[in-house]
Order: C-alpha cells, then structure tokens, then sequence
C-alpha cells in the first residue's frame, strides 16, 4: 500500500532549470511517420502504401483509457480500476489525383460491408490489420514506435467541394483498434506492452 509522504514546497525555478530537463529539446509533432498496412482482401499496390507515408499528413499517438469501476460503501463510492479501452484511431490524408490512398480505403471498407447488396467479410482476421506511427528526433532516429492492432476503418470522411475553394484536398479516416503497444525507439522512452 502506498504511503503519504509530506513534500515540502519546490525552490524558485529558473529557466536553466528548464532547459536543462528538456531532452533533446522537446519532441516535435511534426517529425512522424505513418506506415499502413491492408489486409490481403485489400490489398493495395506497394506504390500505394510507400506513397501513405508521404501523404498521410497527420495523425496522433493514440489514447487508452482504464474507465474506473465505482463501487457504492455506506454513502461513499470506491473507486477501482476497470478495463482498458482504446480510443479510435484518425489520421488524416492529402488527395492527389490518381485518388490511389482514398480508393485503397473505399476497397477495404467494401471488402467489411459491400455497398451494392449489404454483404461482406465476417472473420474479422481477414478484413483486420495493423499500422505503426514513428515519432521521429531531429536527426531522423526513432524516438518512439506505436503499434496499432487489427484496425480497420470505420469512416472515411467527405471531401467538400466548392468552386470558391483553395488548395489541395484531404480527407481523414477514422479506424478502430482492437489494442496498441508502445516500443522504445533508439534514443528515448521505453517499452509498454
């Protein structure tokens, strides 16, 4: 059982004191890269999946979440640790013209639940697969990898068109993760799994 212990008040802080505790200078949100995979049912050309890792332009280190368990005690509520949950996945991707990312996608949502007649794949190992999020330093090493467990998408969002508009298209998909697992990269964190 954990103690209490009593913490006395921090000393003033300064902005060396700072600097010195950011490790390589802080990890950057825009040093990533995401690797997707299909599952054979889907499958995509290999040009597809090396052209993801350039267009998929954002995404996130994913969320888990141990929802707590009230138990009621004569007025009180004790709380204790429930399942883990795992929040959807979304990343989000530049258009280009050949379409090749977003059809991949569209393919693999048809290849679950077919838009013509409502049928589709029922084993979810076969309409199932995984992705990786490398979060990169400046020098390009692997700070930290998340691996993503038997995704798949769920939605693959609208893209607005208007004759006012300015810029290139991007569209975003959402995916659900059965579970992920977070592995030291070469410089920085450690493994969770």
């Amino acid at each position: 059982m954990a103690t209490r212990n009593q913490i006395n008040p921090p000393p003033l802080r300064k902005i060396t004191d700072f600097k010195s505790k950011l490790t390589g200078g802080g990890a950057r949100a825009n040093l990533f890269e995401v690797v997707l995979s299909f599952p054979d049912a889907a499958q995509p050309s290999q040009a597809v999946l090396d052209k993801s890792r350039f267009l998929v332009k954002s995404a996130n280190l994913p969320a888990s979440n141990v929802t707590p368990i009230s138990v009621p005690f004569r007025g009180r509520e004790l709380k204790v640790a429930g399942d883990r949950t795992f929040d959807t996945w979304s990343i989000t991707v530049i258009n280009d013209t050949d379409f090749s990312i977003r059809s991949a996608f569209e393919r693999w949502m048809n290849v679950i639940n077919r838009v013509s007649d409502n049928t589709g794949l029922t084993d979810p190992g076969t309409y199932q697969s995984d992705a990786f999020v490398y979060q990169l330093d400046r020098n390009g090493g692997t700070l930290r990898t998340y691996h993503m467990y038997d995704l798949f998408p769920t939605q693959v969002s609208a893209i607005e068109l208007s004759y006012d508009a300015q810029g290139i298209e991007e569209f975003s998909v959402e995916l659900q993760v059965l579970w992920w697992e977070a592995v030291k990269g070469s410089v920085g964190g450690e493994d969770i799994n």
